[in-house]
């Protein structure tokens, strides 16, 4: 019984010969990313700039954020922001800093809980200093670059510096480009989204590591194949697998997007996008860009002298 193939196995499609294609559309994508993040920024939550969060349920049916938003206008703590998160009766209310340390913000909870009366229930309350949460913007910004270097020296031990560059060159290009579409939509950026960002660095070098397990494979039988010949036949050879795994795994992200509910919709967009994104760059960035990291070729690999010696 043969398995589901959304790819032929005997595929055989043309990559490296549109690698330059492939490079100016990355390119476009990573400076628009800077550009977007440069002149927008990014939309931090109370992780990374500070502030309260309080989480709340009422009691008494789905929750009206009108005129909630409207009662707490007149509190003057600053920005407020409500949304709602996962069900009606869910709200989640973020509160800026306060100027005054623990007391102000002592103070500005219970003035919040004045405003919204009876008919509440609060379900978590926390709340991040100014210093913390520069720290966590850091350790998230040395958590992403650590991981980064840690996977060139993991493919330059298991391959060689040109495959440890190229894939290099395609987790920056995928790191970038999360930003910058977080940076475009205006999505909040927080720990969650630094986690969901160094799963998909962990995610593309699987990729990545597949395909190019199968380029050493095939340097080693096919030592006099030209290069962008040999590169192709790899990436077509693990296409199968790779779309296969990629297609299971955004089925279960688009499941958690849905019905995860507001707390991982965030991280699990950042997944979705991460996954495409990695796909892609695994495919038509990291192998492509071996043809530029002068790969040592030796003549005569055992099955092409098989060959020879069958031909007539």
């Amino acid at each position: 019984m043969r398995g589901l193939n959304l790819i032929p196995s005997d595929i055989n499609l043309s990559f490296i010969s549109r690698r330059v294609l492939f490079f100016v559309f990355s390119a476009l994508l990573v400076i628009s990313s800077i550009g977007l993040y440069v002149s927008k920024g990014l939309q931090y939550g109370i992780d990374f700039k500070g502030g309260i969060l309080i989480e709340i349920r009422t009691t008494d049916g789905p929750a009206n954020i009108k005129d909630m938003r409207s009662n707490l206008s007149t509190l003057k703590l600053g920005e407020i922001g409500l949304q709602e998160f996962g069900a009606t009766d869910e709200v989640l209310i973020r509160i800026q800093a306060q100027e005054g340390g623990e007391e102000a913000q002592q103070a500005a909870i219970s003035k919040v809980k004045d405003a919204l009366g009876n008919g509440v229930e609060y379900r978590r309350t926390e709340f991040v200093g100014p210093k913390i949460s520069d720290e966590l913007f850091w350790d998230g910004i040395y958590a992403v670059g650590a991981a980064i270097f840690a996977i060139l020296v993991y493919i330059w031990f298991r391959f060689e510096w040109q495959f440890g560059m190229g894939a290099v060159v395609a987790l920056v290009h995928d790191v970038i480009s999360t930003i910058g579409i977080f940076s475009l939509l205006g999505l909040e950026f927080n720990l969650t989204t630094v986690a969901a960002i160094l799963t998909i660095a962990g995610y593309s070098i699987n990729d990545t590591v597949v395909v190019y397990d199968r380029v050493r494979e095939n340097l080693r039988r096919y030592k006099s194949l030209p290069l962008p010949e040999l590169l192709n036949n790899s990436i077509n050879e693990t296409l199968s697998r790779t779309v296969m795994t990629s297609v299971t795994t955004l089925l279960a992200l688009l499941a958690l997007y849905i019905l995860g509910g507001e707390v991982l919709r965030g991280f699990s967009f950042a997944m979705i996008w991460g996954i495409v994104i990695g796909t892609y760059s695994s495919i038509c960035l990291a192998v492509p860009a071996l043809l530029y990291m002068k790969i040592e070729r030796r003549a005569g690999g055992p099955d092409e002298e098989a060959a020879a010696k069958q031909a007539p």
